[in-house]
């Protein structure tokens, strides 16, 4: 069953190119700190900024340096039917754990649209997928009942990404789909709150600097011993604040840099934190002794 840490793993950039040795050197970070899974072209990962190629040659790489020693989830979701199927068939060929599929944005479908294009998918691709439910990014909300049927219709739908901070939605989630259907928090402040109801882990933005830290609380979560983990909670709530003080995944990158594992590159319209920012992004990484 999906539960756990999988970290929304970032795309290092050098000289206007994918920079493979920081990429090698992240997935042994997250090996060597207790991450339960990666994710691949996520949010995350400026995936939109990633050209076909540029895509294909991180998957490939990332999978061979993965090894299998992680399960691997990878981003194939857009905004077109057929684009969406054929990454997603890529990710089954390349021996992807899961792909993640964000509800079609721009779009604003209907929930009987995304039905359907969920639907379309899942019988087309037998891989298991994880719906994605961002609706701060896509403008659009799939609600708990169209997420409970897709989960009891299509026995490869096995979870959903949620970050839409709507516990009530969560919980009428996690009441009526299946019990093998693994609700994940999509937003690191809410892992406590939606374990707590029934969720089954995180894939998580704030992993990225701190693995070890967000895998030990989700760890603690998922066995039930929320005094415990109310503490870690408190304890990761700044750290947390400080990966949205921009649009991810500016924060992330920055932290990372500061950290000595990767190079500060975005690709535009990403960019660098306000001086502000910084400073005080600065701050936050050495009171959590990460520098």
């Amino acid at each position: 069953m999906l539960q756990g840490t999988y970290v929304a793993l970032i795309t290092p950039f050098k000289n206007g190119s994918i920079d493979w040795t920081a990429l090698e050197n992240l997935i042994q970070f997250h090996l060597e700190n207790g991450t339960t899974g990666i994710l691949l072209l996520g949010t995350t990962a400026e995936t939109s900024a990633l050209a076909s190629d540029e895509k294909d040659a991180l998957l490939r790489f990332a999978m061979k340096k993965i090894d299998s020693k992680l399960p691997v989830m990878i981003g194939t979701g857009t905004n077109n039917l057929h684009q969406t199927l054929a990454s997603t068939q890529k990710a089954k060929e390349l021996g992807a754990d899961y792909a993640l599929i964000i509800t079609p944005y721009y779009i604003k479908p209907t929930q009987k649209g995304m039905l359907e294009y969920y639907g379309i998918i899942a019988s087309k691709v037998d891989i298991p997928i994880i719906i994605y439910n961002v609706p701060g990014r896509t403008s659009v909300n799939m609600n708990a009942a169209t997420t409970v049927e897709l989960a009891k219709t299509y026995p490869n739908i096995v979870g959903v990404k949620d970050a839409t901070g709507n516990i009530v939605q969560a919980t009428q989630i996690i009441r009526d789909a299946p019990d093998n259907f693994s609700l994940m928090s999509g937003e690191d402040a809410m892992n406590l709150p939606l374990i707590a109801i029934g969720g089954k882990g995180t894939i998580s933005v704030t992993a990225n600097v701190a693995p070890r830290l967000v895998s030990e609380h989700i760890s603690t979560c998922l066995q039930g011993d929320f005094v415990t983990a109310a503490k870690q909670h408190q304890y990761l709530a700044r750290l947390n604040e400080m990966m949205f003080i921009e649009t991810n995944p500016i924060p992330a990158k920055e932290a990372l840099a500061m950290m000595g594992k990767i190079n500060l590159a975005f690709r535009s319209p990403m960019c660098p934190l306000l001086e502000t920012n910084r400073a005080m992004l600065k701050q936050c990484l050495q009171d959590y002794n990460l520098l």
